[in-house]
């Protein structure tokens, strides 16, 4: 029975944990080919841009699967206390490429993390609401790729409304007919006129 509960351990770890590498490299991959302007300016009313997506999983990533689980990350973070929204946007100062291998260097540390646990690891999350602060690894490896998967959706969108890309992987892209998509727009749009006017 233990050998059975050891084997179903495996294949939920690693079943989670090949989501959550799949889920990083498609958010990444999201300010391939933007230039610096676009990769950081603020796409919606609330300023929510690519590069601070990708600077603000890289921190959640490293908080929960390092201070949590009693693996610190090697790399400084903010204290908790100070979060102000600046994980959600990169100054002028920061490089692109400075927040990009941060967020490499946090994989290489939660991949490390995540192989030398069990599943039932125990974590402690001090701004989660009682009862939930004590947890373990299983629940964290869930909520952060949650969170990635979330983040990778936002991207998905922002990235959309620049240039039309889609996707998860540049390999899966398929080439834009751009014709058909301004068809089934335009399909789609007509059926919400005729929807609101009451003609549908």
């Amino acid at each position: 029975m233990a050998g059975l509960c050891r084997m179903i351990d495996d294949f939920a770890k690693g079943n989670l944990h090949g989501r959550l590498r799949r889920d990083r490299k498609a958010l990444l991959w999201k300010l391939d080919g933007l230039s610096e302007y676009d990769a950081r300016r603020p796409l919606t009313a609330t300023g929510t841009n690519l590069l601070g997506l990708v600077k603000h999983v890289a921190s959640v990533e490293a908080r929960y699967f390092g201070e949590v689980l009693d693996r610190p990350s090697p790399d400084p973070l903010p204290r908790w206390q100070d979060h102000d929204g600046s994980d959600l946007w990169a100054t002028e100062d920061e490089a692109r490429d400075q927040i990009i291998e941060s967020y490499r260097r946090t994989w290489e540390h939660s991949d490390a993390t995540i192989d030398e646990l069990a599943l039932d690891a125990p974590g402690h999350v001090p701004w989660w609401p009682e009862p939930y602060p004590n947890t373990n690894l299983f629940a964290i490896l869930v909520h952060v790729l949650g969170e990635t998967n979330r983040h990778a959706g936002h991207a998905d969108i922002l990235r959309e409304g620049i240039d039309g890309r889609t996707g998860m992987r540049p390999e899966h892209e398929m080439q834009i007919d751009e014709e058909a998509r301004a068809a089934y727009r335009a399909k789609i749009e007509q059926a919400a006129r005729l929807a609101a006017s009451g003609k549908g």
